[in-house]
């Protein structure tokens, strides 16, 4: 099985599971939050990135793209805020385009912000990075591959 299981516990972890992450697609109704427990997590379609771009030699030859359930998990979350979308449209679909950390001050908190398109943005508070990305289904073929303009 070639599933996808990584943690992060720091920024540069972070950045890796960003680019795993990058051009995934959820439902609004896929975010939860769990404020006694500190647990924020997103239900994602996430795009498989390490199998088009210098990855699987062999699907890059059959020129396929592939989806994937996954999970990405937040933990030791003390707020969160979205700006930019309806929490309320259970059936709006969001695209996550990027993850990031601004820590406060020399301290391990700080915000996590996930960048969506459309000038969307999820903040977590944290009280330090502890993010946790984990495939959970099959993969299925995609006819479209995300593309990012050169700015």
């Amino acid at each position: 099985m070639d599933t996808l299981k990584l943690m992060a516990l720091d920024a540069q972890d972070l950045e890796i599971i960003s680019a795993h992450v990058q051009d995934a697609v959820f439902k609004v109704e896929g975010i939860s939050y769990t404020p006694r427990t500190g647990s924020f997590a997103l239900v994602v379609n996430r795009f498989v990135w390490e199998k088009t771009v210098g990855g699987d030699a062999a699907a890059a030859k059959k020129k396929t793209n592939e989806r994937r359930r996954a999970v990405i998990g937040f933990h030791r979350v003390t707020a969160v805020r979205s700006i930019g979308f309806s929490r309320t449209d259970t059936d709006a679909v969001l695209s996550l385009l990027a993850l990031r950390f601004e820590p406060k001050g020399e301290g391990p908190d700080g915000v996590l912000e996930l960048v969506l398109a459309g000038d969307a943005t999820i903040a977590l508070n944290v009280e330090c990075i502890e993010v946790q990305l984990a495939d959970t289904g099959g993969a299925w073929e995609t006819a479209f591959r995300p593309h990012h303009p050169e700015s």
